[in-house]
C-alpha cells in the first residue's frame, strides 16, 4: 500500500518554501522560523490508519487518516483544513482545501530519498527528506 513511505524521514533540502509560505498566507517572523527548521516526519500504518508525524523545534503536527477518506486537520501554521490522502502511482497526493483555497502535497520516495513537491496556484517548493 503505502511501505515506501513508512519510517522516520529527516529534511535535507528545500526550494521556494518561502515562497509557497507567502502563498498560504504564513506571516513575515512564522516564515523565518520556518526557513530554518530542518523537521523529521515520520509516517506509520497500523492497519489502514496512516499517520504522519511532523517534529521541528518550532510545532509538532500529527494527522491520522484512512486513504481516501476526509478528515479535518489544523496545519503547522494553524489553518483547519478539510483533507484527502490518496495513493496515485506509488505517490501520496494530500490534498487540503479551507476558505475556497487549495493546496497540494505530493509525496514520492526517488532513489531512497522522499521528495515533497506542494502546489499553490503558481507556486511550486520542493523538499526532500532522507530516511534516518
Amino acid at each position: 500500500m503505502c511501505d515506501q513511505f513508512l519510517g522516520t524521514w529527516k529534511l535535507v533540502s528545500s526550494e521556494k518554501i518561502d515562497d509557497y509560505m507567502k502563498e498560504l498566507g504564513v506571516g513575515f517572523a512564522m516564515r523565518k522560523l520556518g526557513n530554518l527548521a530542518t523537521p523529521s516526519m515520520t509516517i506509520s500504518a497500523d492497519e489502514d490508519i496512516i499517520t504522519i508525524k511532523t517534529e521541528s523545534p518550532i510545532k509538532n503536527t500529527e494527522i491520522s487518516f484512512k486513504l481516501g477518506q476526509e478528515f479535518e486537520e489544523v496545519t503547522t501554521d494553524n489553518k483547519k483544513t478539510k483533507s484527502v490522502v490518496t495513493l496515485d502511482n506509488g505517490s501520496m497526493i494530500h490534498v487540503q482545501k479551507w476558505d475556497d483555497k487549495e493546496t497540494t502535497v505530493k509525496r514520492e520516495v526517488v532513489d531512497g530519498k522522499m521528495v515533497v513537491e506542494c502546489t499553490m496556484k503558481y507556486i511550486i517548493c520542493t523538499t526532500v527528506y532522507e530516511r534516518t
